[in-house]
């Protein structure tokens, strides 16, 4: 640490030697560039403020109803975009400086100009925008102004209108598509049914429920067809019993024709037939099950006529005539064709039970073939109310927003320069200038010493030279050499303090604007006197 003091003492020895360079460099750098500041042409910022009022009282009250864009992600959006070359080549047109390109160089150059000289600030959490712009002549500045405020106000409400017609445009192609699929998925629903129309489940449910339902109803016909048979053979019991309680007639009537005790039974019978029509189709079981009985009595009574004679016609006929027993023989027919009816039931269920079981392979297709149908079809219905309802959304936003200002624009300070100028930074650039004269004099000085080397001490003469340093001889100074080097240190500071008072005078003219025009004016002419 002590080596490196010695050694930054010793630069700061060797710079202090070439001091005088110094100031010459810092005078000489200074005036010229005092001299360039003050050249510079003045520059008028021009600057306008505009308030971007988003919040509306229709916008709660449609909110659900109609889609809303997000008005603050697509103001910064145009903030961001407001400097994009194709909004520059606007303003550029717009404030005729288009007349001043003759090349493309040209035109890349005052592109690069306003690029450089625009200003877009925003204020935070508040859409409030501040758009400036500094040029040499104030009017331009005002005029690219009020070019960016109209390009920023117009390209706001006109990209709303564009992306809501687009959206719209969009939807309704969507909506064209979707009806197309639609109207194509049903007409494959309408031959995948006519096609499949044997194996199809419609409102029964699946095959296994078709075939747990098939099974119910088989149990509840078999459960049936046990209760009737058993009714028809107590009926068959009590019928058979009364033949003998009756005995035989002491005198049996004689009849013009024979007649048959199963006349009674046919003849109810073909009541429950009348009955069944009524209320069936000719192909129901129960009313095929009766007329099938109905066949197999007349087929009994025409054998039974033939093969009895004319005692047991007459006997049977004076049977045949108790009202008890002609009752028992109409609930025996009765019985009987239930019986026939629910025996044809039972069969109909066992054969739908064989054909399920039979075609099990080719109904779980079609029902899977159907499943995915249903399911396709269902989408795009979804899918196509789904856009529908957007359609209405979009409409109605684009309503509102044509028939309501949703984003309102409010210009707060319009476009205005100021009557004095805004620029350059001379103070700024003045102070720069005196910071670098004094920094290019100190590198150079400290060059100079580096070519021009001493040796201060003995211990650095040691090191470099490598050779043993015996004694040094101190310089002793005559009186007539203190007071030439007291002024030359107080010239030195003179001179400092002189840069300094020029700073200061160069400044406090920029600061109070202090117009010396006019004093050299005056001072010319008094030079002319």
């Amino acid at each position: 640490m002590h080596d490196l003091i010695l050694q930054l003492l010793g630069y700061v020895r060797g710079v202090w030697r070439f001091r005088w360079w110094i100031l010459g460099i810092a005078w000489l750098v200074s005036v010229v560039g005092w001299v360039v500041v003050a050249k510079l042409p003045d520059q008028y910022e021009a600057s306008a403020r505009v308030y971007v009022d988003t919040e509306t009282l229709l916008k709660p009250l449609l909110r659900g109803l109609a889609v809303r864009g997000d008005e603050r992600q697509r103001l910064l959006l145009m903030s961001k975009t407001l400097l994009s070359r194709p909004n520059l080549e606007k303003v550029m047109r717009m404030a005729d400086l288009d007349l001043q390109a003759k090349t493309e160089a040209d035109t890349e150059s005052i592109i690069g100009q306003l690029t450089d000289n625009i200003k877009l600030e925003t204020t935070r959490d508040i859409n409030l925008y501040t758009i400036g712009y500094e040029d040499a002549k104030p009017e331009l500045a005002k005029l690219v102004v009020k070019s960016l405020l109209t390009i920023f106000v117009e390209s706001n409400l006109g990209d709303t209108r564009k992306d809501q017609d687009s959206a719209r445009q969009f939807l309704e192609r969507q909506i064209a598509e979707y009806e197309k699929r639609l109207e194509a998925a049903e007409g494959r629903r309408a031959a995948f049914k006519q096609k499949n129309l044997a194996y199809l489940t419609g409102d029964k449910g699946g095959y296994y429920q078709r075939l747990q339902s098939a099974y119910a109803m088989l149990s509840q016909a078999e459960l049936e067809l046990k209760i009737q048979q058993d009714r028809l053979d107590v009926l068959r019991q009590q019928v058979e019993g009364e033949l003998p309680s009756f005995g035989i007639v002491e005198e049996p009537l004689v009849t013009e024709s024979l007649s048959s005790p199963l006349d009674s039974r046919i003849a109810g019978l073909e009541a429950k037939l009348d009955d069944l029509l009524l209320r069936y189709t000719a192909r129901h079981p129960d009313v095929v099950a009766v007329k099938a009985t109905m066949r197999q009595l007349k087929a009994q009574r025409e054998r039974e006529m033939a093969s009895s004679g004319a005692s047991s016609a007459a006997a049977q006929s004076s049977l045949d005539t108790n009202p008890v027993y002609q009752q028992m023989r109409i609930s025996f027919a009765e019985v009987e064709a239930d019986v026939a009816a629910k025996q044809a039931v039972v069969t109909e269920y066992k054969t739908r039970i064989e054909n399920l079981k039979a075609a099990v392979d080719m109904v779980l297709q079609v029902e899977a073939e159907e499943i995915q149908l249903d399911r396709d079809y269902g989408i795009l219905k979804e899918q196509h109310q789904e856009l529908m309802e957007r359609l209405e959304s979009a409409r109605l936003s684009h309503d509102v927003d044509a028939r309501s200002d949703s984003v309102r624009f409010r210009i707060v300070d319009p476009p205005r320069v100021p009557p004095s100028p805004t620029g350059p930074p001379r103070v700024l650039l003045s102070s720069a200038v005196l910071l670098a004269a004094l920094a290019f004099g100190v590198v150079l000085a400290f060059l100079m010493s580096q070519l021009r080397p001493t040796f201060d001490d003995r211990r650095l003469l040691n090191e470099i030279t490598d050779l043993p340093v015996l004694g040094s001889v101190s310089m002793i100074w005559t009186s007539q050499q203190l007071k030439a080097r007291k002024r030359r240190h107080l010239g030195f500071l003179f001179g400092l303090l002189a840069l300094i008072s020029a700073y200061g005078v160069v400044t406090g003219s920029y600061i109070y604007q202090v117009d010396w025009t006019g004093y050299l004016g005056s001072v010319r002419s008094i030079a002319g006197l």
